[in-house]
């Protein structure tokens, strides 16, 4: 075979990868963690009781608000079993830092389903043993999305370890990366758990570990989990995931309390940095062809940042400044504190834990509208998605607030999955999927 033909035949390999990646949803909200997907064709309404528009619906064990992740024909999820059968959580809008007082011993699990029919296909432990650490009681211990890209599933359980299966469930590879105490900023005792999803490019997995005592992003052998490098970092406690950003090079964006920060994905240099975030970061930041937005909730700060791509260096802004030759616009006192934002169609939409839902121009930063959304009363952790045009927000309460995209608010509908829902859905294949407290539903037109 010559060179010529080794070359083609290269370029229809990786098309044919980069086409399935673009059908899958293969980590914490989708290809690159935008919340997307196109010609999906999704129900925007169903009904529990007569089965409208509900292809099914399967009990899950345990307890976890990581989201499902799918490739091809498979879903991927992560659980946690207790053996005190201690599957509960407080959800709501509180301020309540207490941990969870479920020290038992804990069965975490990697779990594998027909995205057509919802027949699991297959069950494997990836750890036993009780916690190292205490979880928020709002929380679970098993928070981290797993990710894929087509030959490894990599669950992230903190302090329990980091495992990478193959599709058909054999164990490749597991990892400690120590015992990771994410607590209060200001109180480490709390326990907060982990909950920074992994994400997978280019062969590295790459995870964020910034926790009560050590800090560090690490890059590790997606097939076999050795590590390819680490940078340490100072930082507080976060829970938010990186967001990988193709570019030259290529970047890995993380939320940070001292310091927002890209570095290089190939060897883990710092490329930029940005201070004035808030002190307790969650959501993941996502991007656009010029700009990387990130933002976080906590009070006073709440800020949202629009850097522009290419910028290196400390982009931290002077005193008073809301823009630079680095960042394009930035907001105080309204970033989200949990949900992602999603961008669409030139705008950026946000929906705060107590409803607030602001829409933006995501190149200026001028507002279209805000408005508030009219949930049970127990707020929004899940972050939104979208499709076709649609904006589909999960509540904690199970409602699912369907909203039309564009620059006039209107909700079409708000359909509920009956139970308490903290995991960010997933689109693939025309289905939407949900995973509420104790199932997974999938929501396809024509059932």
């Amino acid at each position: 075979m010559g060179m010529r033909w080794v070359w083609v035949l290269a370029m229809v390999v990786f098309g044919c990868q980069v086409a399935m990646a673009q059908e899958a949803w293969p980590q914490f909200r989708g290809m690159h963690a935008a919340g997307v997907a196109q010609k999906q064709n999704l129900p925007t309404s169903w009904n529990l009781e007569t089965g409208e528009n509900i292809a099914w619906k399967v009990p899950i064990p345990g307890l976890s608000h990581a989201s499902p992740i799918t490739w091809d024909h498979q879903i991927f999820l992560v659980t946690a079993v207790s053996s005190k059968g201690d599957h509960e959580f407080k959800h709501g809008l509180y301020g309540d830092g207490t941990a969870s007082e479920d020290l038992s011993q804990q069965t975490w699990q990697v779990l594998a389903l027909d995205l057509k029919t919802g027949k699991t296909l297959w069950t494997q432990i990836a750890h036993q043993g009780p916690p190292q650490s205490k979880r928020h009681i709002k929380a679970t211990y098993a928070n981290a999305t797993p990710a894929t890209d087509g030959k490894v599933i990599v669950a992230m359980f903190g302090s329990e370890g980091i495992y990478g299966f193959d599709l058909h469930g054999n164990k490749l590879w597991g990892k400690s990366l120590g015992d990771l105490n994410v607590g209060a900023y200001n109180a480490p005792e709390y326990e907060w758990g982990h909950a920074s999803s992994p994400i997978i490019h280019e062969g590295k997995v790459f995870v964020q570990c910034d926790t009560s005592e050590k800090d560090f992003l690490v890059a590790l052998n997606s097939q076999t989990g050795e590590e390819m490098w680490r940078t340490e970092r100072d930082e507080l406690p976060s829970w938010g995931t990186p967001t990988w950003i193709p570019g030259s090079p290529n970047e890995i964006v993380t939320n940070g309390s001292n310091f927002i920060a890209s570095y290089q994905a190939d060897n883990g240099r710092e490329l930029w940095r940005l201070g004035g975030s808030s002190q307790i970061t969650a959501p993941t930041p996502i991007f656009t062809e010029s700009l990387i937005l990130v933002t976080s909730g906590r009070r006073p700060e709440k800020p949202i940042f629009a850097i522009k791509r290419g910028s290196r260096g400390d982009l931290s802004l002077s005193e008073g400044a809301t823009s630079s030759e680095a960042i394009a616009w930035s907001s105080t006192g309204r970033g989200p504190y949990m949900p992602t934002p999603l961008i669409l169609d030139g705008l950026l939409y946000s929906v705060n834990n107590n409803g607030v839902f602001d829409c933006y121009e995501v190149e200026t930063g001028k507002e279209v509208y805000r408005e508030r959304m009219p949930h049970g009363g127990g707020g929004f952790s899940a972050s939104p998605v979208a499709a076709d045009g649609v904006l589909y927000l999960p509540s904690e309460d199970g409602e699912v607030f369907v909203v039309q995209a564009g620059k006039t608010f209107q909700i079409t509908a708000s359909p509920t999955v009956g139970e308490r829902l903290m995991a960010t859905p997933a689109i693939a294949k025309g289905t939407l999927l949900i995973r509420g407290h104790q199932h997974l539903f999938a929501m396809r037109k024509g059932n």
